[in-house]
């Protein structure tokens, strides 16, 4: 969506409201922390208080002094202009302060001809020494220092937009300038597979648009802001590939260019000839992104896609591109960060599903722990869920917002824990931005196997129930009768429940609720899992009870 000032701006002056620029692109950030001023030039620097972080920055640009500065933002608003960068000074922790440097004297690579550059480097690309700019000796020269060009001492510099980049003249009488050989900053960080670990400081398109803040959402609104996406490092505007796209790539600080690829050089060694000592290919740990197994059918017994087929599903994740992440033949893999190993299935009708069958690492799963009625007063120290997620510390609103605070129920570190009497037991917030919360794989203590004469009893506790229904009018459902029940452990709260004859169910049925009529009304008793084929004895229709999801529903709305 395009804001209401662009989009007026746009209808009143096209030809100059094309881009959008914040000071900030000329920035980069380090959260907390602050150059620590020294004492002699305390007094000298300018402190504006109660200013804005864009115009803190647009002042400091604007000055010849200024390199760098604080920003305070408790208890406060202060904007402190900093004439030098972290290498001339300390930095220090400070959790009410931001520090901000400019780009260009801190950064070792040059964009385009390097004209900005304002690094240290001072020897060409042959090793001789460059000469001050302020001196004619060896070389007489017609060039004066000052703040705007940047000509100090004997620092590589681009005074007259030279093709090969910042030059210097010599102190070498037999050569009179030579260039200095500074990498294109495209060139000095290459990428392996899709560039999902890219954190280099390329901050433009392969068009040459400049990239926009991922912290900011102008001119383009999005989703992923760098508070939510820790582990994707989404720092300033630098190009990153947070969703696994083919390579990384960032939004524009054009209006009418939302996203664009960045041009970043591919490393010349193949990252699959590498052996990784993560790789696992009989169970998996995490997300199962190194999974490296043969399984090729989903939960549900769905043969998988080959991933550098297109038919029947369309996708982007081709073996070419994603070269790094093991998309063999049709095996179940995670190319994008999902919570398990998935595929895109055989079937037209349904795109992809997990391959949950799959089992978890042994090491990768916590240490026996149960407990007591519903777990509100569970003290253990679980702290991943029953997928495997783990789990966001109760102190923190990253990546999910705690809103509520329960003194009473110890929430400590990121354990799991029932603070608000959860009937389906201890639960957490986890560190998937996907998956707000989710409940923790710990049992019920004293929990014994369960018997077929005691099943009958526990059928309307049960999550999942397996049966198999059959139509009899179109106002009516009704369970056949049931035998060979199986009863899983409790803790899954899991049934399967079948009839031994076949029954008829209209074919790609799948999806829909299980309605029963009471009196003058429907009441929602299940949804469908989808299958490869109707029920039938051996592969019952499986059903998700929705009357056991009342609290749950409940919660999420509450969270919502």
């Amino acid at each position: 969506m395009i804001p209401l000032f662009f989009l007026t701006a746009l209808l009143l002056w096209p030809d100059t409201v094309h881009a959008f620029r914040s000071a900030l692109n000329d920035f980069q950030q380090s959260k907390g922390r602050e150059l620590v001023l020294k004492s002699w030039n305390v007094n000298r620097l300018p402190e504006l208080p109660g200013i804005t972080l864009e115009d803190c920055a647009k002042r400091c640009k604007e000055s010849p002094e200024c390199r760098a500065f604080n920003y305070e933002f408790r208890p406060s608003l202060v904007c402190k202009h900093l004439p030098w960068v972290g290498d001339n000074a300390d930095v220090k922790r400070n959790v009410n302060c931001d520090l901000y440097e400019m780009k260009v004297y801190v950064r070792k690579c040059i964009v385009g001809k390097g004209e900005d550059y304002r690094g240290k480097v001072s020897t060409t690309k042959s090793g001789r020494t460059c000469q001050q700019w302020w001196s004619k000796f060896p070389h007489d020269h017609r060039r004066t220092p000052s703040a705007a060009n940047g000509l100090e001492l004997n620092y590589c510099r681009n005074p007259d937009s030279d093709p090969n980049g910042p030059w210097c003249y010599t102190t070498d009488p037999d050569m009179r300038y030579e260039s200095c050989d500074i990498p294109q900053c495209k060139n000095e960080v290459c990428i392996t597979c899709n560039g999902e670990d890219y954190r280099g400081q390329v901050d433009h398109t392969v068009s040459g648009k400049e990239c926009q803040r991922w912290d900011q959402q102008y001119p383009h609104q999005h989703i992923y802001q760098p508070e939510k996406y820790p582990d994707k490092s989404l720092d300033d505007n630098y190009c990153r590939n947070p969703d696994a796209s083919p390579v990384p790539w960032c939004y524009t600080a054009d209006l009418l260019v939302e996203r664009e690829s960045c041009d970043i050089r591919k490393c010349p060694e193949s990252p699959k000839r590498r052996f990784r000592s993560g790789y696992t290919t009989n169970c998996f740990r995490g997300r199962g992104e190194d999974y490296r197994g043969k399984v090729n059918e989903t939960t549900s017994g769905i043969p998988c896609q080959r991933w550098d087929a297109q038919k029947p599903h369309e996708h982007p994740f081709s073996p070419k591109t994603y070269e790094c992440k093991g998309l063999e033949q049709n095996y179940c893999r995670n190319p994008d960060g999902s919570e398990a190993p998935w595929c895109f299935t055989s079937l037209s009708g349904m795109r992809t599903a997990l391959c949950l069958q799959i089992k978890r690492c042994a090491d990768d799963i916590e240490a026996e722990d149960c407990y007591n009625e519903i777990g509100k007063n569970y003290r253990g120290v679980v702290r991943k869920t029953r997928k495997g997620i783990l789990c966001q510390k109760w102190s923190v609103s990253t990546p999910h917002k705690t809103n509520k605070t329960h003194p009473e129920a110890n929430l400590t570190d990121n354990y799991c824990r029932n603070p608000d009497g959860d009937r389906h037991g201890p639960w957490c917030y986890t560190t998937d931005r996907k998956t707000e919360f989710d409940y923790c794989a710990i049992k019920q203590c004293g929990e014994a196997s369960m018997s077929i004469d005691t099943l009958f009893n526990l059928i309307q506790s049960c999550l999942l129930f397996y049966l198999l229904i059959t139509r009899l009018s179109q106002n009516l459902c009704t369970f056949l009768q049931l035998f060979n029940i199986f009863c899983a452990k409790m803790s899954r709260r899991l049934n399967m429940v079948k009839h031994a004859e076949r029954t008829k169910s209209p074919n790609e049925d799948y999806g829909g609720p299980l309605a029963c009529k009471n009196s003058d009304c429907w009441v929602l008793e299940g949804v469908i899992i989808p299958m490869r084929r109707c029920g039938h004895a051996s592969q019952p229709n499986i059903f998700i009870r929705v009357s056991f999801y009342v609290d749950w529903i409940k919660k999420v709305m509450e969270m919502t």
